[in-house]
């Protein structure tokens, strides 16, 4: 017999199902199809959170002058902070089985929704095409260890892209791989990352234990010596950690503050908010500060060990002689980059790509403009200087879209009181229509919580000082800015129209 829940969401389909604004991938989730377990929601964050990024994370704090345990410090209370709004804005997709385009047309609009939804998509895109490349480049160096190609000297860059026939050949594979994944279905996700999950995890602790072994143990690795030989490298022994504390936590906080706002996009498959809680609190911050403390210990070693310090952990790999231990270290790079893709960087521009025109564009259809644009953004092209890319544009960027999760919560909870039609959500006509199915109070709310981080962003971006400095103390603390001023002002213009 079926449950009362499933008969309700069928009485929803059935008077939407004729709407423009709806298809089956946007539906609400039925009972049937919530079957992600709290084990299913950690491996997710397990899968997401394990790539060379994350590795690396540390790197850029330790540079700026920060001792060990403090980066690691920082990296896990930024987790922490950004866990509140994730769980906080997840609370909808379990609650009524919708995905993130879906939940902001309550105040977006049914159709300004849009707006926001491709604000997130175009940082999803960039991640999906830097991702990819990377996936690419580590299958492009298993084929020079398998049959001896020598990057640069058996290849040539062909001038016009930029990067040489192979490589090119190499980064389509891996992207070939990842439409594979998104044709077969959001189902498939769910497996991928629930079965890597371990793999990763022992691959992440079995080079923690290369390093301890072949430096001498972790007291020398972590030794104030061995840090102090990186901060004479980056230059930057004497600094202050109180100054460079908020803007560190500020890029560490805009690491997943986008998936903060898509996070019903998963959450709408869990069991219950508790498995949807408890999953993600073990998830996310433990993965993110082992991983950022394996890619710590490591790179101290490679001080020791090489006399210098290798964040890359592919430039790493070029260091091992056994073919073997490359081969397989090239194979969970490929696989953590695979799972981190798909969840992080598909998912949700698919999602927001089909709420553009439900009736044409599917999730699947929505995933395949994700991974074009990620073919002609040439990825390769972008990151000359990585770093700068990620930890400036893609990471400032994320921070600028605090707003837009300020406004969320402040619709959701303090308007709403966490209550939606959701047959409205559907329709061109109803509660969320607004004006032609545009709130433009939103809209207008989000550009003024924007709009006082612009400067220091694009300061921090062209490495100009186009702007006043002040703007930059302001772009320093963009997310901690952005989110509540967007969430007070949102609730001051609309507390008078929203009946619960």
């Amino acid at each position: 017999m079926p449950k009362a829940e499933d008969i309700a969401m069928k009485q929803i389909s059935d008077v939407v199902t004729g709407s423009d604004l709806y298809n089956k991938d946007l539906a609400p989730t039925s009972l049937l199809q919530r079957k992600w377990s709290m084990w299913n929601i950690a491996a997710l964050w397990v899968g997401m959170s394990v790539c060379i990024p994350t590795y690396m994370l540390a790197a850029g704090l330790i540079n700026a002058g920060m001792s060990w345990q403090q980066a690691l410090f920082t990296i896990i209370l930024a987790n922490m902070i950004v866990l509140v709004p994730m769980v906080l804005n997840a609370h909808a997709g379990t609650k009524y089985g919708i995905p993130f385009p879906i939940l902001l047309r309550a105040s977006f609009g049914t159709i300004g929704s849009n707006i926001a939804a491709l604000m997130r998509a175009v940082v999803a895109c960039g991640w999906f095409g830097i991702q990819t490349w990377i996936g690419g480049s580590a299958i492009y160096a298993l084929l020079g260890v398998l049959f001896g190609l020598r990057p640069g000297v058996d290849d040539t860059v062909i001038s016009w892209l930029g990067i040489s026939l192979p490589q090119f050949g190499c980064f389509m594979l891996f992207w070939a791989i990842n439409v594979a994944i998104i044709l077969a279905g959001i189902e498939s996700i769910r497996w991928l990352e629930t079965l890597s999950a371990p793999f990763l995890i022992l691959v992440g602790f079995g080079l923690l234990y290369w390093a301890i072994d072949a430096a001498g143990g972790l007291g020398v690795i972590l030794s104030a010596e061995t840090v102090a030989k990186i901060k004479a490298t980056a230059g930057s022994e004497n600094v202050s950690f109180w100054k460079i504390f908020f803007p560190n936590l500020t890029a560490m906080v805009g690491f997943w503050a986008t998936l903060s706002l898509n996070i019903p996009d998963f959450t709408r498959f869990a069991k219950s908010q508790k498995d949807q809680i408890l999953g993600q609190f073990l998830g996310l911050p433990t993965t993110m500060g082992i991983y950022s403390f394996i890619g710590i210990a490591v790179t101290c070693a490679t001080v020791i060990i090489f006399g210098q310090a290798i964040w890359d952990p592919v430039a790493l790999l070029a260091k091992f002689d056994s073919p073997m231990v490359v081969i397989l270290s090239l194979v969970s790079i490929a696989i953590a980059t695979l799972t981190t893709n798909i969840a992080a960087n598909v998912v949700s521009p698919a999602n927001d790509f089909s709420n553009l025109k439900p009736s044409l564009i599917s999730f699947k259809v929505g995933g395949m403009i994700t991974a074009i644009i990620g073919i002609l953004m040439m990825p390769w092209r972008l990151v000359t200087d990585l770093g700068n890319y990620i930890f400036v544009w893609l990471i400032g960027y994320s921070a600028l879209l605090g707003p837009i999760g300020g406004i969320m919560i402040a619709d959701y909870y303090l308007l709403r009181r966490a209550r939606l039609k959701v047959e409205d959500l559907y329709k061109r006509s109803g509660e969320y229509t607004y004006r032609n199915g545009i709130n433009w109070k939103a809209v207008i709310v989000l550009i003024l919580a924007i709009l006082p981080n612009v400067p220091g962003f694009i300061n921090a971006a062209t490495k100009k000082t186009i702007f006043p400095a002040f703007f930059d103390t302001i772009y320093t603390y963009a997310w901690f800015v952005g989110l509540p001023l967007a969430a007070v002002l949102y609730y001051l213009v609309m507390r008078k129209e929203v009946k619960i």
